[in-house]
């Protein structure tokens, strides 16, 4: 997750007079998403047969779908980003545009450097505390489990796989305990994604053991769409 890309895509078109849907040419006000984080958000995925150019398949293109005219998604995510980084363009990619929500996914860079949890989580509840006093909503995702095929053929693979399960873990109670103390709404993640016997990222989910594929992508989509937009979109005006 080292690789530096940038992507910023949004799916809503915006003509001049108001705010139509582009097909319908109906009359709405459609709510401001923004999906924020790294390559995770991105939707970097590793070559496969079947994708061999390794294709973005960002998961706010799924939610843009979902959502239709009632939203405007816009993605926005840096392939390797620390959650340093993000702190530092935040107001320019996200609060400069006025969001409702803001769907924040970040941390596997820096655990992949070996950055203490408790510093990640300080990055994160910035972006969290920025959203909420710019009267957004901030959506904090626990970040997912890894894989690694042949790890388990050693000593030295298995503590290496369990000592960074359990970085995972901590980062991930941290995000989940500041949910709780501010009422808000997590998506999680790496429940969502891991296999319940071993807790590792689920072959269907990752073909890389690190990034999602496109049916990964499209169930973080309707993890995001079913536990904090629906309830929303769905109550009348």
């Amino acid at each position: 997750m080292n690789s530096r890309r940038f992507v910023r895509v949004s799916w809503l078109a915006r003509p001049a007079g108001g705010q139509y849907n582009r097909d319908t040419m109906t009359p709405m006000h459609p709510v401001r998403i923004i999906c924020f984080g790294d390559s995770l958000t991105a939707g970097f995925q590793s070559p496969t047969r079947d994708n061999p150019q390794g294709d973005s398949t960002p998961y706010g293109e799924s939610l843009q779908e979902k959502i239709g005219s009632a939203g405007q998604v816009t993605v926005s995510g840096i392939c390797g980003e620390l959650t340093g980084e993000m702190v530092m363009r935040f107001r320019r990619d996200v609060l400069a545009h006025e969001p409702r929500f803001v769907v924040i996914l970040g941390g596997t860079n820096d655990l992949g450097w070996n950055g203490p949890a408790h510093e990640i989580l300080r990055n994160l509840v910035k972006m969290y505390e920025q959203t909420l006093a710019a009267g957004g909503v901030p959506v904090p995702v626990t970040v997912p489990s890894l894989r690694v095929e042949d790890a388990g053929g050693s000593r030295e693979g298995i503590e290496w796989v369990a000592g960074h399960l359990e970085r995972r873990y901590e980062l991930n109670r941290l995000i989940l305990d500041y949910v709780q103390s501010k009422n808000l709404t997590a998506v999680d993640l790496f429940t969502a994604t891991a296999e319940p016997e071993t807790n590792l990222l689920a072959r269907e989910y990752s073909n890389d053991g690190l990034h999602l594929t496109t049916a990964g992508y499209r169930l973080f989509a309707d993890l995001v769409y079913r536990q904090v937009l629906q309830p929303v979109l769905s109550k009348p005006a």
